[in-house]
């Protein structure tokens, strides 16, 4: 006999081996969580974290209660989705890069300027996630690939463990890039921000050829 929580862990299990899955691979995101981690510290990265997960948990909830019919209609925009992307990175980078000259001072208190760079950022990493072509490509594959997953605490337990694997796997980015931004390495941030602000640059201009060249 099938013990009782069976079918629960089972969905656990599937959804930490989708989050991660969906969160590991290294690209625009991953090197944005860092870039964030860099330049504005361990906060402001795991705000970014945030968002990145919010976004895969968002497309797991799509999975389960919308299957192929989301996954479809999602191909269907993701030239216009490749090209949003594409441009959102390369100011993010330009933004950045214009930073680098220094801070400005708008007479604003620190902690609300902290708390209103923080709501930017996730808001950010939230739609970037969610226009980023891998991510659409997985959720695709991920709908139709999906097994039955039971009734209701089951779909529930399956988004909640994407989710959660997606930010334990971003915070991990995200303190990375805090250490890499403070203590002996702090004297790297610009050289790292310039850096990582070329690289994602870079990443949006190959994004806007591959929607422009119609490659995968």
């Amino acid at each position: 006999m099938r013990p009782s929580g069976g079918p629960l862990l089972e969905a656990i299990a599937a959804g930490l081996i989708a989050g991660y899955a969906i969160a590991i691979p290294v690209g625009a995101i991953a090197v944005l969580i860092i870039h964030t981690g860099i330049q504005h510290g361990l906060r402001a990265g795991m705000v970014a974290g945030a968002g990145a997960a919010t976004a895969d948990g968002v497309y797991a909830l799509l999975a389960v209660v919308a299957g192929v019919a989301a996954a479809r209609l999602l191909g269907e925009f993701q030239t216009p989705l490749r090209l949003t992307a594409g441009l959102v990175l390369i100011l993010i980078a330009l933004r950045s890069l214009a930073g680098l000259r220094g801070p400005r001072d708008d007479g604003a208190p620190a902690a609300a300027v902290a708390a209103a760079r923080h709501r930017r950022t996730f808001v950010v990493l939230l739609g970037l996630t969610l226009l980023n072509p891998v991510t659409v490509v997985y959720f695709a594959a991920l709908v139709l690939g999906l097994p039955e997953l039971g009734g209701a605490p089951e779909r529930a337990a399956f988004v909640g463990a994407v989710f959660l694997a997606s930010l334990s796997w971003q915070s991990l980015l995200a303190a990375i890039g805090a250490v890499l931004g403070r203590g002996p390495a702090h004297r790297l941030r610009r050289p790292t921000t310039i850096l990582g602000s070329l690289v994602i640059l870079g990443l949006g201009l190959l994004v806007l050829w591959q929607a422009v060249s119609g490659q995968a």
